[in-house]
């Protein structure tokens, strides 16, 4: 097995349980509040806290990678040590500047997020939103410390920062029932930062040494600010996809916007779990070939990535898609999470997998382009993203309400993602496109038996047994292997 498997599949694994640990996350929040007005607040709050600082620290750490080798290139680990302190100082700065201006405009952003809410709502939110703000800042450091060590070689701390972020949010849901709802932020905040400093031990372990630096005129970070304007506007449209959709979700029923995000985080279980691990590995080492200037290797990668995605997506597509209600009844329906938001949460989830398949091409295809140091292609198609997202949404959403709005993200997912093969197509030479569309219609072929035939062995199987969700969940794990094994 290669280096490369090896650390993919070692990363997978803390990964696991690191998003393992995420989902109990969820269903401690989906027990104690459910999908009500409260739950919908705390999540509307984390996705402003995490969306207004989100767009410039994914650019930034997205551009670290390939800059970062060039550093030390050019001076070795002083040089490389060099450039990532100005970077971390110069995000200190920005992150503040932002997080105070987002702090004096929360009403405004709340209302953007949540129109539908009401006035005790909306209050709650902006309260909310005010105390997680300056949690963000260390989430962009976070991301910057998490390329250092991916360029260092150090792939695992990428999974295993969760750990003390889950921990911190699930203390504190358990403990805002008794001291209190505004313990629900505060946790937040000290979640956010915990994924920074538990990474510091390890960096340092790895040669990276803290220094004042703050220069704005570095070569390096000119360059750096040339590649992110595009990468934000990228990262920016596809939160604009996110506000559109709370936006919608927040005018439906109470608890769409809970349904939405427990649906979701399902799928990003996925892509977490594996398409992350695949592009935390890949994306330093297209990095490096590409500057070593080692095609046919580069080429090899990419096509090994886009196949690997395909063969391991579209069997968790079918099961997702097919399973979808009892998937949502055995991890969440207890507590206050009651039929109707069981309903609405299969619903959504079935429809966000559709175009699971499209996001993670999307995501690994888009990091080939980066590692290129071409920042525009994945861009422009963030934005194509953003107008088809949005017309799906505003005519889906009237006559399937919040399954409208996951499958205007599937299909606007799918689109892109074949707009982007024809502009990789265009860039990269070498590569056998043919090779990879054969695979990817024999892989939808088995895909397509493979849910029917996990149906049949479901629905026998729960004839048979009575609805006890332990016996559930055994034959859901049965099933959903038997179906893997007979694709």
């Amino acid at each position: 097995m290669s280096k490369v498997a090896k650390a993919t599949i070692g990363l997978m694994a803390i990964t696991l349980l690191s998003k393992l640990l995420g989902f109990g996350r969820d269903i401690v929040l989906s027990a104690f509040y459910g999908a009500t007005m409260y739950s919908d607040v705390y999540l509307v709050s984390l996705d402003i806290s995490r969306i207004v600082f989100q767009v410039i620290g994914t650019a930034i750490s997205t551009t670290y990678i390939p800059l970062f080798f060039d550093n030390i290139k050019e001076g070795g680990d002083e040089k490389g040590n060099y450039f990532t302190n100005n970077v971390l100082n110069i995000t200190i700065s920005i992150g503040i500047l932002i997080s105070i201006i987002a702090f004096i405009f929360a009403r405004p952003f709340a209302k953007i997020f949540a129109s539908g809410f009401n006035a005790q709502a909306l209050d709650l939110t902006v309260s909310f939103t005010r105390i997680m703000l300056f949690g963000t800042i260390f989430s962009g450091l976070s991301k910057i410390m998490q390329s250092y060590l991916q360029s260092k070689g150090e792939y695992y701390i990428s999974g295993m920062i969760g750990f003390p972020f889950n921990i911190i949010i699930i203390v504190s849901i358990v403990l805002s029932k008794y001291f209190g709802l505004y313990i629900l932020p505060i946790g937040a905040f000290f979640a956010l930062a915990s994924q920074f400093f538990f990474q510091i031990p390890r960096s340092q372990k790895r040669g990276y040494k803290y220094g004042f630096v703050y220069n704005v005129k570095d070569k390096y970070i000119k360059e750096m600010m040339i590649l992110t304007m595009p990468v934000m506007i990228g990262v920016g449209a596809s939160q604009i996809n996110t506000i559109v959709d709370r936006t919608l979700a927040s005018q439906l029923a109470v608890g769409s916007i809970s349904a939405m995000k427990y649906a979701d985080r399902l799928n990003t279980f996925v892509l977490g779990l594996f398409i992350s691990s695949i592009t935390i590995v890949i994306y330093p080492m297209l990095s490096k070939l590409k500057s070593e200037k080692q095609h046919d290797k580069f080429n090899e990668y990419i096509k090994k990535s886009i196949n690997v995605v395909i063969l391991m997506i579209l069997p968790i597509t079918a099961v997702a898609i097919v399973l979808a209600e009892p998937i949502v009844v055995v991890l969440f329906k207890r507590g206050a999470f009651d039929a109707s938001a069981t309903q609405m949460t299969s619903a959504a989830l079935a429809f966000y997998s559709v175009g699971l398949i499209g996001l993670s091409l999307k995501n690994v295809i888009a990091n080939v382009f980066y590692s290129m140091q071409d920042t525009k292609t994945p861009m422009y198609n963030g934005v194509i993203a953003v107008v088809i997202n949005i017309v799906l949404n505003l005519i889906l959403v009237k006559y399937m309400g919040i399954s409208g709005i996951a499958l205007a993200t599937s299909i606007s997912s799918i689109v892109c993602v074949l707009i982007l093969l024809i502009s990789l197509r265009k860039r990269v030479q070498g590569i056998d496109f043919k090779s990879l569309i054969f695979t990817f219609v024999k892989a939808v072929i088995a895909t397509i038996i493979m849910g029917m035939f996990i149906r049949i062995v479901y629905n026998f199987g729960v004839n048979l047994i009575s609805e006890n969700k332990l016996l559930s969940l055994t034959m859901l794990g049965i099933s959903s292997l038997l179906g893997i094994f007979d694709s």
